[in-house]
C-alpha cells in the first residue's frame, strides 16, 4: 500500500508539473502512462490498460515492438544523425522499401511528420504545375472534414473552418469539395488548379469512407485536366484498412502520396513519395529537412515494413476488422441509440444519437481500455494491428455494459 501511495503522489506531481510547464494544446487526461508492450499500457500505479487509439494510429505494429527496438538500439550505437548533405545507409534502404511496397513510386522525400509531409506534397505539385504550366497553375482541391496537419500550410488544405479560423489568413490557393460527390469537384476546377488532395478515409473528419467509384471518377478528372492526385495516406497507411496503402483498394495509382505515423513504429518521421518525373522539379534548395531521414527513424521504419509484411498485418487488419465491425454492428441492431458504424480494416468509429462519448471515453478507462472520440457522438477505433479477438471481446462487453446502463438511467 505504501508503494502505492508513492505511485499516486508520483502520477499527481508529474500531472502538476505537466500542467504549469507544457503550453495546454491538448486536453490531456489525468494519467501517467509509463511502460508499453504492443497493443498494452501501464500506468504509473501498475493499472494494465488495452490500447484501441495506438497513439491515434502510430503504432500499428504495437508499443514497443521488439523487433523495431532491436533495430533501433542497432542504428543508435552506429549513428544518429548524419546530415543530409551525405548519404546514410539506414535512409536509402527504407527509401527503396517505400517505393517497391508503394508500387508506383520511384523518389522519396523524408520529412519528421505528416504535416510536414503534406507542405512538401503542396510545394511539389506547385513546382511541377509553375514549371511545366505556369505560375497561375497553383490551386489546390481539397474536400471538406479533412485533415491533413496543424502547420499553415497544412491547415489551409484541412477544411474545417473549426480548426482555421483562429489562424487566419491562411495560405491561399485551396478549394473545397465534398467527398462522393464528383459534382463538387468539377465545381472547383478552372485553370489555375494543379492538383487535388485526399484522404480516402476522413480520419479527424468522422471515419468517413471514400466510394470506389468516386475515387476512380477523380482519377479520370484529374488525368483529363492534368492534375496531380495527392492521396493522404499518413493515417490510413501500413496495412491499417486491410492494404499496406488504403488506395490499393480503389484501382487507382496516385501521383504523390504522404505518409508518416505507423512508418516509425513511434519515431517521428514521414514521407513523400511520387514519380521520378514530378519529383525532377525539386533540385538543391528547393526543399529540404535538417532531420528528415534521420538515420535512427529510418531504420525503425525498415523494422516496421519488414514486421508488417513478416506477420501479414494486413490480412490481420482485415480479418480483425471485419471481426470488429461485426460485433460493433451488434450493437447497433441491439440499442436505438447507435446510429452508425463505419470505416475500413481496423480504422472503424460508431457514432450515436446523443452525446455520449467524452463519458464513456472516461469510464472505460476506468475499466483498462483507452478509448479516442472525434465528437461528443462518435468514437474512433485504431488499434494496434497486433490485437486480438479476446481483447476485442472485451471492449464490445464494455460497451454493451455501457450503453445498456447509460439507457437504464435515461427512463
Amino acid at each position: 500500500m505504501q508503494e502505492k501511495n508513492k505511485n499516486v503522489l508520483l502520477n499527481e506531481d508529474l500531472i502538476q508539473k505537466g500542467a504549469k510547464f507544457l503550453m495546454h494544446t491538448y486536453s490531456r487526461m489525468d494519467i501517467v502512462f509509463c511502460k508499453a508492450e504492443m497493443q498494452y499500457l501501464w500506468d504509473v500505479e501498475g493499472k494494465k490498460y488495452t490500447d484501441f487509439t495506438s497513439g491515434y494510429g502510430c503504432l500499428n505494429v504495437g508499443h514497443s515492438n521488439p523487433a523495431v527496438i532491436k533495430t533501433l538500439q542497432e542504428q543508435i550505437n552506429k549513428i544518429i544523425q548524419p546530415s543530409n548533405i551525405f548519404y546514410n545507409i539506414p535512409q536509402v534502404e527504407l527509401a527503396e522499401k517505400l517505393c517497391h511496397i508503394s508500387g508506383f513510386g520511384e523518389k522519396v522525400f523524408f520529412s519528421n511528420s505528416g504535416a510536414e509531409a503534406v507542405e512538401g506534397a503542396i510545394k511539389l505539385a506547385r513546382k511541377y504545375s509553375t514549371d511545366k504550366y505556369g505560375k497561375r497553375r497553383y490551386e489546390i482541391i481539397t474536400f471538406n472534414n479533412s485533415f491533413h496537419g496543424r502547420t499553415l500550410g497544412a491547415l489551409a488544405a484541412t477544411a474545417q473552418a473549426k480548426k482555421q479560423n483562429m489562424f487566419e489568413p491562411l495560405l491561399s490557393g485551396f478549394k473545397y469539395a465534398d467527398i462522393n460527390d464528383i459534382g463538387s469537384v468539377k465545381k472547383q476546377i478552372d485553370d489555375n488548379t494543379c492538383a487535388v488532395i485526399i484522404e480516402l478515409i476522413q480520419g479527424e473528419g468522422g471515419i468517413n469512407v471514400c466510394k470506389k467509384e468516386f475515387i476512380r471518377e477523380l482519377k479520370k478528372i484529374c488525368e483529363d485536366n492534368e492534375l496531380l492526385l495527392i492521396i493522404d495516406e499518413i493515417q490510413t497507411g501500413f496495412s491499417r484498412t486491410g492494404s499496406i496503402f488504403a488506395y490499393q483498394q480503389y484501382d487507382i495509382v496516385p501521383d504523390i502520396v504522404v505518409v508518416a505515423k505507423s512508418l516509425g513504429g513511434g519515431m517521428p518521421i514521414g514521407a513523400i513519395i511520387s514519380t521520378d518525373k514530378i519529383c525532377s522539379v525539386f533540385t538543391p534548395g528547393t526543399h529540404g529537412s535538417t532531420f528528415g531521414g534521420n538515420a535512427a527513424s529510418c531504420s525503425a521504419g525498415i523494422a516496421v515494413i519488414k514486421y508488417m509484411l513478416d506477420n501479414d498485418l494486413a490480412g490481420r487488419a482485415e480479418k480483425l476488422g471485419k471481426y470488429l465491425a461485426s460485433r460493433l454492428n451488434i450493437l447497433k441492431s441491439k440499442y436505438d441509440i447507435v446510429l452508425e458504424i463505419r470505416g475500413l480494416g481496423l480504422m472503424l468509429a460508431i457514432e450515436f444519437k446523443k452525446p455520449i462519448a467524452s463519458e464513456l471515453m472516461k469510464n472505460a478507462l476506468e475499466n483498462g481500455l483507452v478509448l479516442n472520440k472525434l465528437s461528443e457522438t462518435t468514437i474512433r477505433f485504431l488499434p494496434s494491428l497486433v490485437i486480438n479477438e479476446k481483447d476485442i471481446d472485451i471492449l464490445i462487453n464494455f460497451l454493451d455494459r455501457y450503453i445498456k446502463g447509460e439507457i437504464k438511467n435515461e427512463r
